[in-house]
């Protein structure tokens, strides 16, 4: 086992966030730093968390499912009910996503089909539609919008 302790501010460098997200982190009790005064000092098991809450944060999961899948560990060490728990959630999540993209597909869909529409509006009145847009975007930059 690594016995190497961490301060806060080494662990926010080298997971790229701010120490405030990490006590975040700590008042959700995904984190139990130990107390050295009044500084506090985290140890392997710490910074193996964070990795698993940055990880799952940025797989869109939940703290609460965080935590649940952590907490699992040091109640479960065969893991079996850790895994299960990831599979559930992992489920879940690939679900949610899936439901993302179709409703992002539909949403392209319909712009283009607008835009489409458009486009032969404006040649129907003679106008060229790249040249309309550009003309437009021209007076939006003289207007500062």
């Amino acid at each position: 086992m690594n016995d190497k302790l961490y301060s806060i501010t080494e662990l926010a460098e080298e997971f790229d966030i701010t120490p405030r997200a990490i006590r975040f982190y700590e008042t959700k009790n995904l984190l139990a730093p130990q107390r050295a005064g009044a500084t506090r000092v985290y140890n392997y098991r710490d910074r193996a968390r964070l990795m698993l809450v940055l990880r799952g944060k940025r797989l869109g999961f939940s703290l609460e499912d965080i935590k649940e899948y952590i907490d699992l560990y040091d109640a479960d060490r065969t893991r079996t009910e850790q895994l299960a728990h990831l599979m559930l959630v992992g489920r879940r999540r690939i679900a949610e996503l899936e439901q993302q993209l179709e409703d992002v597909q539909t949403t392209l869909a319909e712009l283009r089909k607008i835009e489409g529409e458009a486009v032969e509006s404006l040649r129907e009145k003679g106008i060229d539609p790249e040249k309309a847009v550009a003309d437009i975007k021209a007076k939006l930059v003289a207007e500062g919008a």
